[in-house]
């Protein structure tokens, strides 16, 4: 730390930018919970119903709102007839506010807020209005019966893509997640290639349909708003309801110790919250405003549909030349949000002639944004079922087309891979999965009444780091067994992934203490900022905060007991000393430096007789105390105890750096799945499906797993029934609850086998992990595409995969 920040910071910090490879201290730690599968810290809380997600926050003199949307897709609020509810028992108030209720939910990481207006209206069930109550069941009522006229405008709304690709338009690029990109000439080197392969994919609007809904607390202390709110990235939300409602850091609190699920659909906020914060300042009491299933799916995030076009050229070995893809997207008028479909075609596979291209639709429904894995979802599906239709064009097995095209570069940016492990998961998974006894000739295993059939997919998704901070705190707490515990706090959410658990790891090894001794708290905007829960960095980017704060009271301790950094180990609750140290020319000089002082002193002393070791130096050196040589090891309790208020305390701040425009880093893997489909109905089970990933260092191999398990089932769903339908004539959501919008339950998902492929990737993070959440999501649909090929021999290009599709094509 430079002097200047010595003096001007209030604590020590631990800063990171990643311009270089960084070691990792987990090699050198004596306890080695890192990696391991340990049960979630937070488990116990949530079976006995003893975490508290933000519905169930009591405070006193709640009162209940629901939410009223728009009947109509397009046009103008006229009146809203507060007097419709006269009669109706418990109703407080109806609450509207025509120009701050949100329009929309916002997209993550963004610091403003989203469009604000309730008087325009831009899609059915737009939130326009709240009805508050003192019950749950009379807003409810309320909210059914309250009257609404409208300029209805409908008849000039966008409601039908496929008519709207006319006036599809271009992108903004400056606002979104990739960029076009053309490289040598696409279109000739399509014309000249050996063997080509021109196709359209079309993918439906999905919702993220996650466990709990959207929902905010509310209630002001003076000035102050404090949201209790299912939020998945904090830090950034709280900027947006600051803009929002024109309020300043110290007047938003937002709290989410437990979120259940998002998926992307809470990474900004959502109408609910800045609704609830309005009346709850209108009617000086707490207000909470739960959105019901259908208004989740009407008025939040959905994943965009898209039309696809992958165009590869190729000669007669397979060898990829030309590569390109297209992608017809829509979104709400005004937004610049378009699925970034095409993030890991940049990257996957080798082609000198590129393009990428990007357009947009506006449509009258309900905003997209980012839902699990946004681009590669998607995008996925129709570069790997196109690799998979390649494969059998030219009769070579869809792992060794792969092979031919592994890039030894980025072909687009022309940079090293941090690391790249797709080769290992596609043999890793190939030998587990079986792949080699698998029938390649399509429609010729048939058992009993099933047509049998097996099909891969590679898996890629693009690692990131987002700025995070952390601070960790070493006290003494006499209720543990060491005597001390460690106190970490981030605004970091826990979203269902296990982030309570994985830091929980990560500080217990590097403060050497047991889990148990570990208190983490996550979730609360006064904690220090973290980037948040999505796009498969929260672990990484926050994570490393974390092992940066836990690693600044390391350096502390060693300074304090007289050790080098390296030197120091801290084991169940004890401090040692391991290793030597080699000094830098700078450490010899200083060491030289105070030798030749107390040499000097020594003289002086025995000189005049007076002994400066007692008057001159009365105060002993801290580390002077310590003596490793003579100790073996001294307690961390005791330690800690010597510090003022018998605490110490630190933070780690992590940047991304120079690393991520050196390489390209990113989490590989490799889906395979094998099908049965009925030879009368078309009906199709997912009998059995297996999943390699290479995602650097794994934190705990259970929570891991369990993101994969998640991703693959997400692939089923979309390979098979996800689909958000909105009726083309008026614009409203046909299948807007759980009951029509089909995702997969138990009886849908089979054996599900997770290989987690060993690799190390310095150039990432310090503790060299990569997201992996959305890795395993990122091509499972085609696994099962493809399964559903070689098993009836009919492909399939507008998902999901429904039996009516397959019906007329099956074999005899």
């Amino acid at each position: 730390m430079s002097l200047f920040e010595s003096i001007t910071q209030s604590e020590p910090t631990k800063k990171v930018t990643m311009d270089e490879p960084v070691e990792s201290l987990f090699s050198t730690t004596a306890s080695k919970l890192v990696g391991k599968p340990i049960n979630r810290v937070d488990g116990s809380l949530k079976v006995s119903g003893q975490a508290h997600y933000s519905a169930e926050i009591h405070l006193d003199n709640k009162a209940y709102g629901v939410l009223v949307g728009a009947t109509i897709a397009k046009g103008q609020v006229e009146n809203i007839d507060s007097s419709s509810l006269d009669g109706i028992p418990n109703i407080i108030k109806v609450v509207t506010d025509p120009k701050h209720f949100l329009r929309n939910s916002q997209q993550g990481g963004l610091k403003k807020a989203p469009k604000q207006g309730a008087t325009e209206i831009f899609y059915h069930g737009q939130p326009i209005a709240v009805v508050i109550a003192e019950t749950f069941e009379a807003a409810t009522e309320g909210a059914k019966a309250l009257k609404v006229s409208y300029k209805d405008e409908t008849d000039q709304a966008a409601l039908n893509f496929t008519k709207e690709l006319s006036n599809a338009h271009a992108v903004d690029e400056k606002k979104g997640s990739d960029k076009n990109y053309v490289q040598g000439d696409p279109e000739q080197g399509l014309i000249d290639s050996d063997v080509t392969l021109d196709r359209f994919y079309h993918t439906p609007s999905q919702n993220s349909s996650a466990m709990e809904p959207h929902v905010t607390l509310a209630h002001w202390e003076d000035d102050k708003l404090i949201l209790y709110t299912a939020n998945q990235m904090l830090a950034s939300c709280k900027q947006q309801v600051m803009d929002a409602l024109n309020l300043n850091k110290d007047q938003v609190q937002l709290i989410a110790h437990y979120v259940g699920g998002g998926f992307g659909s809470k990474l900004g906020i959502a109408p609910e919250s800045i609704a609830a914060a309005i009346a709850s300042k209108e009617l000086g009491r707490p207000v909470l405003i739960t959105m019901t299933r259908p208004q989740v799916m009407e008025a939040t995030v959905r994943r965009s549909n898209t039309r696809q076009r992958i165009a590869i050229g190729c000669d007669k070995d397979g060898v990829i030349d030309t590569l390109i893809h297209d992608t017809v997207s829509s979104n709400l008028p005004g937004e610049a949000f378009f699925e970034p479909t095409a993030l890991s075609t940049h990257y996957l596979y080798r082609g000198k002639n590129r393009r990428v291209n990007y357009e947009m639709v506006d449509m009258n429904q309900v905003l997209s944004g980012s839902m699990r894995a946004p681009g590669e979802a998607v995008g996925m599906i129709a570069v790997e079922c196109a690799m998979d239709e390649l494969a059998s064009q030219l009769d070579i097995d869809p792992i060794e087309l792969r092979r031919r095209n592994e890039p030894e570069k980025d072909p687009s940016k022309d940079i090293p891979f941090s690391s790249r492990q797709l080769i290992a998961c596609m043999e890793q998974g190939a030998e587990q999965f079986g792949w080699n006894q698998r029938n390649a000739k399509p429609a010729s295993q048939l058992e009993g009444d099933w047509w049998i059939g097996t099909g891969m997919a590679a898996a890629a998704r693009g690692n990131q780091l987002q700025p995070s901070e952390a601070r960790a705190t070493l006290q003494i707490d006499k209720s543990k067994a060491l005597g001390v515990k460690a106190v970490i706090e981030t605004d970091m959410t826990d979203i269902g992934t296990g982030s309570y658990t994985v830091f929980s790891q990560v500080a217990a090894d590097l403060l050497g203490l047991p889990i148990d001794h570990i208190e983490m708290k996550l979730g609360d905007s006064a904690f220090p900022p973290a980037a948040g829960s999505g796009g498969s960095w929260g672990a990484a980017s926050a994570g490393s905060g974390v092992y940066l704060a836990c690693e600044q009271l390391r350096e502390m301790l060693a300074e304090k007991v007289g050790l080098y950094p390296d030197t120091i180990q801290l084991d169940n609750g004890q401090i040692k000393q391991v290793g030597k140290h080699d000094l830098t020319a700078i450490e010899a000089a200083k060491e030289s430096s105070q030798a030749f002082a107390d040499s000097t002193i020594d003289k002086i002393s025995e000189t005049t007789g007076v002994s400066l070791s007692e008057n001159v130096l009365e105060e002993q050196s801290e580390s002077e105390k310590y003596d490793f040589e003579k100790t073996e090891s001294y307690t961390l309790a005791d330690v800690v105890a010597s510090y003022e208020e018998q605490k110490i305390s630190a933070k780690g701040q992590i940047k991304p750096g120079k690393n991520g425009k050196k390489y390209r880093q990113s989490s590989f893997g490799a889906n395979f799945a094998e099908v049965a489909v009925h030879k009368v109905t078309g009906e199709i089970r997912v009998k059995r499906m297996t999943g390699a990933f290479a995602a650097g260092r794994i934190l705990n191999h259970k929570t891991a797993t369990s993101q994969c398990y998640g991703g693959m089932v997400f692939g089923i769903g979309s390979a098979l029934m996800e689909e958000v339908i909105h009726d083309k004539r008026d614009g409203r959501l046909c299948n807007h609850d759980l009951a029509e919008y089909h995702v997969p339950v138990n009886a849908d998902v089979p054996q599900l086998d997770v290989i987690l492929v060993e690799e190390d990737d310095p150039y990432t993070n310090p503790m060299h992990i990569k997201g992996i959440g959305e890795t395993a999501i990122a091509g499972a649909a085609a696994a099962i595409a493809n399964a559903v090929y070689n098993a009836v021999g009919v492909r399939v290009y507008d998902f999901p995969i429904t039996l009516d599709k397959l019906l007329y094509e099956m074999p005899e």
